[in-house]
């Protein structure tokens, strides 16, 4: 859009259709350019604020008729890239679309618009007995959840977005909607569609609406902290307990200089070892059953110092500090930036595969916490980077690409719950092979003009 009259003509048609919910004010376009990543900001040329899927669709269709990128937009959390506008274009902010539809207490299950956050949607549950389990740790939007197919602390038990999203309604790039899905737990009748564009990045429309599973409310939640001599001790405890089938909620891992950050930051005192974080739910004989049963096998592999958190406030507190993980490990190095990286492998290689990558840790002489959801084979890299020193960002990319080759050597995969955005397109093509060109081919069906958040998941710009 760098022509003026382009320009000119974008935004009285834009203005047209939202009046004053259009910007192109330097700040609104710098913050909707970037996500919690290290990248600096690439800011789209126009932001626009719709309350309903035909503001969306209106603005696709203007989009369409004038090849114009579409960018949408949540709250920005993600990781990898996902939110920038290498191009430029259209960010459709989907943070005003915030209001639950329908709740359906009979049937588990809600209708949401796609700009409603984790943590709205379980304060709007909360006297009706009803909880979404999803929960990636930032109060990220729904619709943002649903493109990047999050997960989070409760994925051992309760799944991922991919398992809890019903139906959805999407906005193609032509200003077509279509919906997917419904409300029925299963369905035998035609593609499906949904889990096409749950974690397609927004590259085949925009979600504007979800239809999502909900689970009741629990009798008893109990919590727990346990530390280890070493990463290895943990993680064989974590998948005896997973081969064991016991039922537990969370398991989280967080290494000991991961427990140094988060201390510091939470103003806790937990040992500075490798430690686990567990939660069980259920009722109150299930969870004593469940804590006795996991507990057994922790003082089998050496683990020491439980902490039971079983009242609400303690839990929340527990858990806060897990979630301000990253903002733990930025505060370790004042001034820098911090680097988000994720793979996740199957759990019999989860310790090896740990192992390895905290010795390379060591080896490359980084500043990099691991921490992660290890019940399902899933843990996190965070890079504290110096964006100032060429040398670190080498050994940093240079340990990444280490990273996702060893997890891809097991049979993991790339990316557990960040998605490819920009950062990891180029590890896509290893990972699936052949199996992309067939992704970008319906890619091309359904956005031949490539508008829709152009320059994500695949190498084309």
């Amino acid at each position: 859009m760098a022509v003026h009259s382009e320009m000119t003509s974008l935004l009285t048609r834009l203005t047209s259709l939202l009046d004053d919910r259009v910007s192109t004010n330097a700040n609104t376009r710098e913050q909707h350019g970037r996500d919690e990543g290290f990248r600096p900001s690439q800011p789209p040329d126009v932001v626009v604020f719709p309350l309903s899927t035909e503001e969306v669709s209106a603005v696709a269709k203007v989009c369409a008729d004038m090849a114009v990128p579409m960018i949408p937009y949540g709250v920005g959390t993600s990781l990898e890239g996902q939110v920038m506008a290498p191009n430029g274009g259209v960010c459709m902010d989907m943070s005003r679309m915030n209001e639950v539809l329908q709740v359906n207490p009979r049937d588990l299950d809600c209708v949401v618009q796609a700009g409603v956050t984790r943590r709205q949607l379980n304060t709007y549950l909360r006297d009706q007995g009803m909880f979404f389990p999803v929960d990636p740790g930032a109060d990220a939007t729904m619709g943002g959840m649903a493109s990047t197919r999050a997960s989070g602390t409760n994925a051992v038990r309760y799944g991922t977005m991919r398992e809890n999203v019903l139906g959805l309604t999407v906005v193609l790039a032509d200003g077509r909607v279509v919906t997917t899905g419904g409300r029925a737990r299963k369905s035998s009748a035609g593609y499906d569609l949904t889990h096409l564009f749950v974690g397609s990045e927004g590259t085949l429309g925009i979600i504007t609406e979800l239809t999502v599973r909900l689970f009741g409310r629990l009798e008893a939640i109990s919590a727990a902290v346990c530390s280890f001599s070493d990463l290895s001790a943990a993680v064989d405890a974590v998948i005896e307990t997973i081969q064991l089938g016991i039922p537990v909620a969370r398991i989280e891992l967080l290494d000991e200089v991961q427990m140094d950050a988060v201390n510091r930051y939470s103003g806790l005192s937990y040992a500075v070892s490798p430690t686990l974080f567990l939660e069980f739910h259920g009722t109150r004989s299930a969870v004593a059953e469940q804590a006795e049963l996991v507990g057994d096998i922790v003082n089998q592999h050496g683990g020491s110092n439980f902490q039971w958190a079983r009242d609400e406030v303690d839990r929340n507190a527990l858990w806060r500090a897990r979630h301000d993980a990253a903002y733990a490990c930025k505060a370790l190095r004042v001034g820098c930036e911090i680097w988000p990286t994720d793979v996740c492998v199957p759990i019999s290689q989860l310790a090896e595969c740990i192992r390895q990558t905290r010795l390379d840790i060591v080896q490359s002489g980084l500043v990099a916490p691991i921490v992660g959801h290890v019940g399902d084979g899933n843990f996190h890299v965070v890079i504290v980077l110096d964006t100032n020193d060429p040398d670190e960002i080498r050994r940093a990319n240079e340990f990444n690409e280490r990273l996702i080759a060893r997890a891809l050597a097991v049979g993991g995969t790339s990316t557990g719950e960040h998605g490819i955005g920009l950062g990891k397109r180029k590890h896509l093509l290893r990972e699936h092979g052949n199996a992309v060109e067939l992704m970008a081919g319906i890619k091309q069906v359904l956005d031949p003009q490539n508008l829709m958040n152009p320059g994500k998941i695949f190498m084309r710009p």
